[in-house]
């Protein structure tokens, strides 16, 4: 398929007039209608124009081709063997977005993402997106989505969550057959998560829901 329009850094045309979407992975966003541009979303773009603009490239696909909005959900490759969506990731112009039940090569993807936060590349170096520090989670990140660092303080009955800090880290029902529980946890331990930080309906205390098992990173 050959390259057409570039929308953002995970998001692009062909000519043939499909939308394709980056597969586990996401990039900062541009601006658009009202919503302003997130930090690096512009050279986020400008990366993926460089690496595909007007190029002929291979798609391959997971499990779900398709996402809600009709989006080809692919892995992307050009014909010099270059893995695109791993590319971004490497480059810190995007942070691993593992999704089920599409989970091929996001052990690569992570992994990337780790030795780019490790060097403060891109994104990592930018406070809207580098890791947080679980005790210093507060209101002003609810609907942020972050990569929050943090130590167990407890874990839940049945091992399905625990909390870091001010955020309780729980599993949604409908994820739960994607993990082995209980999890791998145990007080004092340090962990990474992955997530959205969002408010609890009843407004006392936040909360982290773990939608694949790449969201999270025990520190052994």
């Amino acid at each position: 398929m050959r390259v057409a329009d570039i929308f953002d850094g995970d998001t692009f045309r062909t000519a043939e007039g499909d939308k394709v979407r980056l597969l586990g992975i996401n990039a900062p966003e541009v601006a658009h209608g009202n919503q302003p541009g997130q930090p690096l979303g512009r050279a986020a773009t400008r990366a993926l124009k460089e690496l595909i603009a007007g190029r002929t490239v291979q798609l391959t696909f997971d499990r779900e081709r398709r996402d809600a909005y009709g989006r080809l959900l692919a892995h992307v490759w050009r014909r010099d063997g270059l893995w695109v969506n791993g590319e971004m990731v490497r480059r810190g112009l995007a942070f691993a977005y593992p999704f089920v039940p599409n989970l091929q090569r996001a052990d690569r993807l992570l992994a990337l993402e780790r030795k780019a936060r490790r060097a403060r590349r891109g994104i990592w170096a930018v406070s809207r997106f580098a890791v947080l520090d679980a005790e210093a989670v507060s209101g002003a990140h609810v609907g942020q989505f972050r990569v929050v660092r943090g130590r167990v303080q407890r874990v839940f009955r049945r091992g399905a969550g625990f909390r870091i800090g001010r955020l309780a880290v729980t599993i949604p029902r409908k994820y739960r057959s994607w993990f082995r529980l209980p999890l791998p946890v145990r007080a004092g331990q340090e962990v990474t998560v992955h997530g959205v930080i969002r408010a609890a309906r009843s407004g006392d205390g936040l909360y982290l829901a773990l939608h694949s098992p790449f969201d999270l990173e025990v520190t052994p």
